[in-house]
């Protein structure tokens, strides 16, 4: 019986951990898409939206109360100190206005921008959720450089995803 007992509590945390790496995983690639769009600030706006639906997702599988408020606060806040989530989107965005090249160059940088925020906002969020934390005792100073380092691994593998996906294109076409 206790054999039983310990696969299910094993069962039991690591589901809420593949759901979560899951979620991160498929938000990350819509937002990279979303990016892709080339209209100014509409991208930047979906993007948002991709990341509260998951941190909202992220915290139902985790059975944490979501509140958009607290989302947008802490999200705000976390951002804040990082100058690639918080200025790479916007300006990624806006080269997107200057005619041929800045729509190649937004074309090219946002969907980097975008997965690679939304990556570490997931991580960072997971990581406080599994240690059993809510909105109400998120530390952002403490979460601020787990988000920039996260936001840096994301570009690497955000930059990976997008030339694995140019390779099964290739291998394809």
């Amino acid at each position: 019986m206790s054999d039983q007992t310990e696969e299910k509590k094993v069962n039991e945390v690591t589901l809420p951990k593949e759901k979560a790496e899951e979620l991160i995983r498929k938000h990350t690639y819509g937002a990279m898409a979303l990016g892709l769009v080339p209209v100014p600030f509409v991208d930047f706006v979906g993007v948002a939206a991709i990341q509260l639906n998951m941190v909202r997702k992220i915290a139902k599988t985790y059975e944490i109360p979501f509140s958009q408020e607290a989302f947008k606060n802490t999200v705000g806040a976390l951002i804040g100190g990082a100058i690639p989530g918080l200025a790479g989107m916007p300006i990624s965005s806006l080269m997107k206005t200057i005619p041929i090249v800045g729509q190649g160059l937004g074309a090219l940088s946002m969907p980097v921008v975008a997965g690679a925020s939304t990556y570490a906002i997931g991580k960072v969020f997971y990581r406080h959720f599994a240690s059993g934390g809510s909105f109400l005792t998120f530390d952002v100073d403490k979460a601020r450089d787990y988000y920039q380092e996260q936001f840096k691994k994301g570009e690497t593998i955000v930059s990976e995803m997008i030339k694995k996906d140019k390779g099964d294109e290739a291998g394809t076409g």
